[in-house]
């Protein structure tokens, strides 16, 4: 593959809405990899030939350590890197009854963040987009707290 090739591919990649207790799981990218520190909803990349929702579950397994259900898309972004275009799906997820707690096994870190902690600077530029509706999912989740998102 040329660098003009290799520049113009487009990668698929999934990504975890996953809410507990009015909180949205992320986690931390790893030193040494594409926008390093950057904190974003855990997935990655859809292997050729892999359905997207088998793709997530294996991610979230091999990255922390969880068990998960992936439910309906919430949100699809583009964005368009110097080095490679990404098509990002964002799914509602859910941990599975009796999942370990998460924890950083393929990333630096995790963490469980509220509205608040959604800021744009934080996060990649493909997941900018989501986080507006995540924000806004997250404070109707702390008014309800008896709501399942």
């Amino acid at each position: 593959m040329t660098a003009g090739e290799a520049k113009g591919r487009t990668v698929l990649v999934v990504a975890a809405v996953l809410v507990e207790a009015g909180r949205v799981l992320l986690s931390q990218r790893k030193q040494g990899t594409h926008l390093a520190g950057a904190w974003e909803f855990p997935g990655g990349k859809v292997e050729p030939g892999e359905d997207p929702r088998d793709a997530l579950v294996r991610e979230l397994r091999e990255e922390l350590g969880i068990d998960a259900s992936v439910g309906d898309v919430v949100e699809v972004t583009f964005h368009r890197y110097a080095e490679k275009s990404v098509l990002l799906l964002f799914y509602e997820t859910r941990r599975a009854p009796g999942s370990a707690e998460p924890r950083a096994l393929d990333v630096a870190d995790v963490a469980w963040a509220g509205p608040e902690d959604l800021v744009e600077a934080r996060f990649p530029p493909a997941d900018v987009a989501i986080l507006a509706k995540v924000r806004a999912r997250l404070i109707a989740c702390k008014k309800t707290p008896t709501s399942d998102i």
